[in-house]
């Protein structure tokens, strides 16, 4: 519920609001929940608002002061934020769909579940935002700043790969991170059945002794879309992949889509008295596909890790590096 006091000022124009605002610094506007749809609020100060499930559609917010403002879940579809201060305000779940936003400072700025659908994202003041699970779909962007105006500038044409680069360039421990991740991960791809889930337990925990980072992928069901575009994803980030094919169902269509197009080192695995799938013997021509490993029963494979899996894999992992370094420079 908005403060009645606070409309009346509002209402009253731009020359006795802001005039009420420099003369009242420590009172937080209340205009929660309030219509104010189609109206010309340019060069307004609104800093520290609360405009929570306001009403600002089609508002002229150009030039306008929102440092600070509670817009969770406001309305400002098609609304003109030209050059609007929208600093470290709280925008999560607020509706700017068609809305227009060009050079507007969004730093720091929770978009949190926000919907930009068809708008405009131009020239824009990215930095420190936050934008998880926003809805862009068709949105013009281009030239989003995710630096400080006094450093140099760097720039991004998505509000996704802008959060992450921020975090990257500004977050040592999270560049760590990344640098851990691709030079430990393992990927163990596979359908572990109660009966032999001894198998995945033993295969991580060893693997752990070895300083490596095991991510399992645990097929339950047949794969689709979702599935495979996740396995890609993690299998950019492996240092090698682990693939068991004792339930060969579960893993045929994922090989398929990372092995041809990955160099990451695959060291196929096969239970005793199993057979691969038929249309395994394709992957033979690619040389980071090493040939499968048989195991007798879980105890044995962790018993001879060091020998028959990690040794050979990471003898493939430095041809890699050399191919690589190879095709860089020629022969």
């Amino acid at each position: 519920m908005s403060n009645p006091e606070h409309i009346r000022i509002l209402r009253e124009g731009i020359v006795a609001w802001n005039r009420w605002r420099l003369h009242n610094k420590a009172i937080k506007p209340d205009l929660c929940g309030e219509i104010l749809s189609g109206l010309d609020l340019h060069k307004w100060d609104l800093r520290d608002a609360d405009l929570s499930e306001a009403d600002l559609a089609n508002s002229n917010l150009t030039d306008i002061d929102l440092m600070g403002a509670n817009l969770r879940s406001a309305n400002l579809v098609g609304a003109d934020l030209t050059d609007a201060y929208i600093y470290n305000a709280n925008l999560m779940g607020a509706d700017l769909s068609l809305a227009k936003l060009v050079r507007t400072d969004l730093g720091r700025a929770n978009l949190t579940n926000a919907k930009l659908d068809d708008a405009c994202l131009i020239n824009c003041f990215v930095y420190g935002v936050s934008a998880w699970d926003v809805k862009l779909k068709n949105t013009v962007q281009s030239n989003l700043i995710i630096t400080r105006p006094w450093q140099p500038r760097v720039t991004v044409d998505n509000l996704e790969m802008a959060q992450f680069i921020y975090l990257l360039l500004n977050n040592q421990k999270i560049r760590h991170v990344i640098d851990t991740i691709t030079s430990k991960v393992v990927l163990i791809l596979g359908r572990f059945t109660e009966e032999r889930k001894s198998v995945l337990d033993g295969l991580r925990e060893e693997l752990r002794t070895y300083d490596y980072l095991p991510v399992i992928f645990d097929f339950e069901k047949p794969g689709n879309r979702d599935f495979t575009e996740t396995i890609r994803t993690l299998a950019h980030l492996a240092r090698f992949i682990i693939a068991d094919l004792t339930d060969p169902s579960s893993i045929a269509q994922e090989l398929q889509a990372i092995v041809p197009d990955l160099a990451v080192p695959v060291q196929p695995i096969l239970e005793e008295h199993k057979r691969e799938y038929a249309m395994f013997i394709d992957f033979s021509k690619y040389y980071w596909v090493l040939p499968i490993y048989t195991y007798s029963d879980g105890n044995a494979l962790i018993k001879t890790i060091k020998e028959t899996i990690i040794f050979p894999v990471e003898k493939k992992v430095n041809e890699i590096e050399i191919n690589k370094y190879r095709n860089i420079v020629g022969d």
